[in-house]
Order: structure tokens, then C-alpha cells, then sequence
């Protein structure tokens, strides 16, 4: 096996740039509207690197402590951004605010402080996401998909005040189905759901991102609205063993 993955990754890259056009296209929409998020859960920080060299900035990681081993060689990236894109403990919050330019799995009005008081504490501000549950799946986090759900209205109430937080959008993973069209009446429901918060009004509450869609059903996401897909496999290959 090669010891470098660079071409790999970068062909990788092109053919999935090729499939957004594709869908955007499909969809009557600008495909330079669409970002790719490279999820790099796992992969070394010379994935990342490979795949900054062929055009993203743009990479998503789960775990907070695995992504402080790769930070300081990830950090040194001009212009890349890091988004945590995992369940995120409200006593790793201080953590991640140090690590991560987004926090895209805000559930919990909880949380939202949290990461606003320790924002606050370094002087920085944060993007933010606030994930939705939209099967409404017993075992995933996420916020209830009924915009007048208790939690819901809590966070949304909570976020004006929370001066160290921008809320850029929402973000989903919809429950696994065989089909990747199986998934298009979730991406359906977080595009009405982002469109009734965004009516809303909320200050410091923007609805801009709508983060859906990963390697097996991008292409179908899009056709819905998204604006972030989230790729891992489609880029770096199978994940290693853990």
C-alpha cells in the first residue's frame, strides 16, 4: 500500500465535486453555495493535510480529545476551520471552545451556556448549530423536530443573550434507510424547520447553514436545500479499525 493517500483523496474530491454540480444542477441551484466538509474522524492529521492540498477548509471531527492530538499540526493550516460535528459533553465545553472554530451539535439550552460562558471566558466568539433529532430516534441526541417542543423554545429563548454564540443554522442526521432517497422527507422537514426559525426572527439566531447529508446520501441533500454536506468515507476511504 502507498504510504501517501494524496492522490487518492484528491481524485476522491474531484469526483465528488463533479456529483454536486450533478445535484445542483438537478435542483436549480449554485453549487458554489454548497460546502464539503471533510469529516476526518479518525484519519491522521496528514489526511487532512492531503485533502487542504486539493481545496477543502473546511473538516468536521466527533470527538474532542482525538482532534487535541491533531490539532497542532491541523492549526497550522491557513484558513481551515474546524467544526466539532459530535455529541459534546457540557464539562468538555471549555475544551472545544480552545479547539474548534463551530460547535454543530448544540442540543440543549444546557450546553449553549456552557460554551457561551466559556467563549466569553476566552474572548471569542462561536459559531454554532443546533442539532436536530429529525426521526425523533430514542438513541440520538438532537433537539425534538417539533419547533414548540419545551427544549426547543428553551434554547431558542436562551440564545439571544448568549452574546459569544452566533447561531448559523441547524444540522441532522436522518435515521438509516437502504435507500438514499429513503432519507429526502427528513432533508424535506429540516428545510421547513430552518425556514419556521429563521421566520422567527430570533436576534443572533441567522438559519444561513442547513448541515445534511453524508457520503451514502449527499446527492440527495442537496436536492433539498443543504448547504453543508458532511463527507468522510467518500473522501479518505473505509475508516481505520479502531
Amino acid at each position: 500500500m502507498s504510504s501517501s493517500t494524496g492522490p487518492l483523496i484528491a481524485d476522491n474530491i474531484a469526483r465528488i465535486r463533479e456529483r454536486m454540480h450533478q445535484a445542483a444542477a438537478r435542483a436549480g441551484r449554485d453549487p458554489n453555495h454548497i460546502t464539503v466538509m471533510a469529516v476526518s474522524k479518525t484519519f491522521p492529521a496528514g489526511s487532512i493535510r492531503e485533502a487542504y492540498a486539493a481545496g477543502l477548509r473546511t473538516f468536521g471531527e466527533n470527538r474532542v480529545q482525538e482532534f487535541a492530538g491533531k490539532a497542532p499540526q491541523a492549526r497550522a493550516l491557513k484558513d481551515a476551520r474546524f467544526h466539532l460535528i459530535g455529541h459534546l459533553q457540557s464539562n468538555k465545553a471549555a475544551k472545544a471552545v480552545e479547539l474548534f472554530d463551530a460547535v454543530d451539535s448544540v442540543d440543549s439550552a444546557r450546553l449553549a451556556e456552557k460554551l457561551n460562558a466559556a467563549a466569553q471566558e476566552a474572548s471569542k466568539s462561536l459559531d454554532i448549530l443546533l442539532e436536530v433529532n429529525i426521526g425523533n430516534e430514542p438513541a440520538k441526541s438532537g433537539l425534538h423536530s417539533d419547533l414548540h417542543d419545551q427544549e426547543f423554545q428553551q434554547l431558542l429563548n436562551e440564545v439571544p443573550r448568549l452574546a459569544n454564540l452566533r447561531v448559523r443554522g441547524l444540522m441532522c442526521i436522518p435515521p438509516h434507510t437502504d435507500d438514499p432517497n429513503g432519507a429526502r422527507p427528513y432533508f424535506r422537514k429540516m428545510r421547513e424547520l430552518r425556514d419556521q426559525v429563521a421566520a422567527l426572527k430570533i436576534p443572533r439566531v441567522e438559519m444561513m447553514t442547513l448541515s445534511m447529508g453524508m457520503s451514502y446520501d449527499f446527492e440527495v441533500a442537496i436536492e433539498e436545500g443543504s448547504t453543508c454536506v458532511r463527507l468522510g468515507t467518500a473522501i479518505f476511504g473505509e475508516r481505520p479499525a479502531t
